[in-house]
């Protein structure tokens, strides 16, 4: 890549910070505070309690970093607070507790709202520079919830994630400097990682993984992105029961006026491998505004959408200046437009606001799906325009859904 000439989709110039995918040695991080020396042990019982007294230890001595040596330590909810970082060693398992009641309840940011639910695995609050790092995981150990989640399901169809309570597996809100390179991040009981309200954020080198089957990880997306700017997702593997890489920021039909809500901007996610997901990069089900976001020199195995504009009826939306480039592989849908009425309520409001999505570029694209355009076009509730489509090679079964308007898009593609 050449900074100098690379820019967003509106025009602005990359930053440099999106350059540097350096990753630091564990002896950067500081003083070391190894569980294994502090009474914390590989024999399967909770040291939720010891880890945390650890992390403040740190804190107090002038910060440093928590290092988990070869074994498997078992806890609950950990937050780690300004200057105390986290290595985990290859061979090194962090794995959450599979009883929720080893994580409690704080106010936090659950599916566009502010509200009281269950703390995250890994929690890191109002942080200026903070590392995850190493060749171990962290294993959520989520299935126990999974099996909950649909059993309860056959009971109440309607049941929601709020009605099954279960952890996210890491929680970043009102960050800022956050790198998490090198780990795999497995088995969530419900969304892997979520940033809220954070700037300059970058993923690099991680394995996101929860399985399809034989038990479905339900809501176990990859990385859910709430009102952030600057973030980097580069050379992550990501495969997971529901989405991958997701943008969301506040849903309601005044969603746009709430201070805890808002934008998400200067996204970027390269060179990256997909296995399963329901969508590669998703807009929705709960946002409001995203700009200059990028995804480029990807690779998917078994996508069900490689870009998913979920418009909600409910909700004002506008996404605009959004890059799919260099994609290659097999995914359902190419790309997929529909009204996304999910926990539809307009709360009083008697005009539906009315969304718009613009400035779309898809181009140097190679896939097999089964439906290129699957499309629905509502002006009554969202307008589209200014889609581009470039070099697109798509072996399609079928180029629009039924329903769909081939006249909506201008298609300037000799290989289609």
């Amino acid at each position: 890549m050449d900074k100098k000439k690379e820019f967003f989709p509106d025009g602005t110039p990359i930053d440099d910070w999106f350059y540097d995918t350096e990753v630091p040695k564990l002896s950067d991080l500081g003083k070391q505070y190894v569980l294994s020396e502090h009474g914390i042990y590989d024999d399967g019982n909770n040291y939720t309690k010891a880890i945390q007294e650890l992390i403040n230890c740190a804190e107090e001595k002038g910060g440093g970093v928590i290092v988990v040596p070869r074994g498997v330590y078992l806890t609950g909810a950990l937050f780690f607070p300004q200057g105390v970082n986290l290595y985990i060693e290859e061979g090194g398992v962090l794995k959450g507790s599979d009883d929720i009641s080893d994580y409690p309840i704080r106010e936090t940011r659950i599916e566009g709202e502010t509200c009281k639910y269950f703390s995250a695995l890994i929690n890191v609050d109002g942080v200026d520079g903070f590392t995850m790092c190493g060749q171990g995981m962290i294993d959520g150990n989520g299935m126990n919830s999974w099996k909950a989640f649909w059993l309860r399901r056959t009971w109440n169809p309607k049941c929601t994630n709020k009605d099954e309570q279960r952890p996210r597996l890491v929680y970043f809100s009102n960050c800022k400097n956050v790198l998490v390179a090198g780990l795999r991040l497995h088995n969530s009981h419900f969304w892997t990682n979520h940033l809220y309200k954070c700037d300059h954020v970058k993923y690099i080198d991680c394995h996101i993984f929860s399985p399809a089957s034989p038990v479905k990880a339900p809501s176990t997306d990859a990385i859910d992105i709430d009102v952030c700017t600057d973030v980097l997702v580069k050379r992550c593997y990501m495969e997971v029961n529901d989405d991958a890489v997701v943008l969301k920021g506040g849903k309601g039909p005044w969603a746009d006026e709430a201070p805890e809500n808002g934008s998400n901007e200067r996204i970027i996610v390269e060179d990256c491998e997909y296995g399963f997901c329901h969508g590669c990069l998703t807009l929705g089900s709960e946002s409001i505004h995203d700009r200059n976001i990028i995804i480029r020199r990807i690779k998917v195995a078994c996508g069900s959408n490689l870009l998913w504009l979920k418009m909600r009826p409910d909700t004002p939306q506008h996404y605009e200046y959004i890059t799919v480039e260099e994609v290659q592989g097999t995914v359902k849908n190419f790309l997929n437009i529909h009204p996304w009425k999910q926990f539809f309520d307009l709360k009083g409001r008697t005009d539906k606001p009315v969304s718009l999505a613009e400035h779309i570029v898809m181009r140097n694209c190679e896939c097999k799906c089964e439906t290129c355009f699957n499309v629905i076009s509502d002006p009554r509730q969202y307008l589209l325009k200014d889609f581009s489509f470039e070099n697109v090679q798509v072996d399609a079964e079928r180029m629009w859904c039924e329903g769909g308007d081939p006249n909506l898009f201008s298609i300037k593609n000799e290989n289609k």
